[in-house]
């Protein structure tokens, strides 16, 4: 089986990637346990949790080499025990997280206390086949698995963030901090779908400009400033209602000031550091709410992937590469140039 394998556990990841075509340890038929399904993966996108993978997850004992990959879409071509034969031959999409449980549920809420996490602590979907608990997808049709894989997690991911957990409504600020990784992006999407007004933050000019032509409405070039001041100037001195971050530590106290009364501050993720500085005094003057939020839940993934199929969210994919070229797509990967998914395309 063709499979990008990360080969051994280091910082920097890319260069302990390889590209095999025989890895031994293929899903097969005959290995299909009870509820799942073996897929032929047509597509399939990069996180930042696969570069955790090949750096190592604090708690977690990974072994190498391993395949990591958590967003992916293909045909199906057999299902185990329990499952209607009807799903062989759908093109479906993957929700990777499912709550590890002796009872086999027809749902899944990654709030749950244990998560098995597909692409983390089993072998994910870089690779031609992967395998899958059948509550885990959603068939999608005739739709591109290049865009569908450029839209799963991270869609679901800002869906929960921003509506489920903060809350979003229709007109409100939101504050995006980062745009150009998937997360961001999506939740840019998702606020311009309901109508609200968006500011984005980035290092790079060039990712604010690709921003703004997506329609976010005004932007911050961070250079290490203290740009609350800028996002309050924008608001007329109001501040945001909603912070959608998945940056962490280097930007964390610039966001909490940039809220207004009331505001919510929601985080899926810390790609900069945990440890962040804040404000307690402010978070209680002005009522703020900090929440957490991961992944979601397949009602929440229907709901996202219904608009998606629907043409109301589009995601942004920033390059497709070969499975022969998945160290390169890694390492785009690792040095942030991205602007959106990064995608595998695995047919031919």
């Amino acid at each position: 089986m063709r499979a990008i394998v990360i080969s051994k556990q280091g910082s920097p990841v890319a260069p302990n990637v390889r590209f095999v075509s025989d890895y031994p340890s293929a899903p097969r038929a005959a290995t299909l346990g009870q509820g799942e399904l073996l897929v032929r993966t047509e597509a399939s996108a990069l996180n930042h949790l696969d570069l955790w993978v090949g750096m190592g997850l604090p708690g977690i004992d990974l072994t190498y080499p391993r395949i990591s990959g958590s967003d992916g879409a293909g045909i199906v071509e057999a299902v185990g025990g329990g499952v209607d034969t009807s799903w062989i031959g759908q093109r479906v999409l993957l929700n990777a997280a499912c709550p590890i449980q002796e009872t086999p549920r027809h749902d899944c809420d990654p709030s749950s206390e244990d998560i098995l996490m597909i692409g983390e602590h089993v072998d994910g979907c870089l690779a031609e086949r992967f395998k899958a608990p059948a509550a885990n997808v959603v068939a999608i049709g005739d739709a591109d698995p290049i865009q569908a894989v450029a839209f799963g997690l991270t869609h679901l991911t800002a869906w929960r963030m921003l509506v489920n957990q903060a809350g979003l409504r229709a007109g409100q600020w939101i504050l995006i901090p980062g745009i150009g990784g998937g997360v961001a992006l999506a939740a840019l999407a998702i606020a311009r779908h309901f109508g609200c007004r968006t500011i984005v933050t980035s290092r790079q000019q060039w990712k604010l400009d690709r921003a703004t032509a997506l329609g976010a409405e005004f932007t911050v070039l961070d250079q290490g400033q203290d740009w609350s001041r800028d996002v309050r100037r924008m608001t007329g001195r109001r501040g945001v209602d909603v912070v959608a971050d998945s940056v962490g530590k280097a930007i964390h106290l610039a966001c909490i000031k940039s809220l207004a009364r009331r505001g919510v501050f929601v985080t899926c993720g810390c790609t900069s550091g945990s440890d962040a500085t804040t404000d307690l005094t402010r978070i209680f003057w002005n009522q703020l709410t900090v929440i957490g939020s991961t992944m979601g839940d397949m009602g929440e993934f229907r709901e996202a992937v219904a608009l998606f199929r629907s043409g109301h969210l589009t995601p942004v994919v920033d390059s497709v590469h070969r499975p022969a070229d998945g160290a390169k797509a890694y390492a785009r990967l690792e040095a942030a140039e991205q602007f959106g998914k990064i995608v595998i395309d695995w047919r031919g």
